[in-house]
């Protein structure tokens, strides 16, 4: 019986290059998009339809019977 050959250096490191590698990247992206221009923050409203004026008030006249 033979032992197989002995792994090469990349095969025993190519994990620690890949994630070195990786955070580099992520590192220099981070570093260099930090001053990437923004959006400006534009006011929204707060809600879309009115609220009635008092709690049994209908937006609509035939809700109190005021039909045309």
């Amino acid at each position: 019986m033979t032992e197989p050959p002995t792994p090469t250096w990349w095969v025993l490191n190519r994990h620690k290059v890949f994630g070195i590698g990786g955070l580099l990247i992520g590192y220099l992206a981070g570093t260099h998009l930090h001053d990437a221009p923004q959006q400006p923050d534009q006011p929204q409203p707060g809600h879309t339809t009115p609220a009635p004026a008092t709690p049994g008030e209908h937006p609509t006249p035939t809700a109190h019977g005021l039909a045309a």
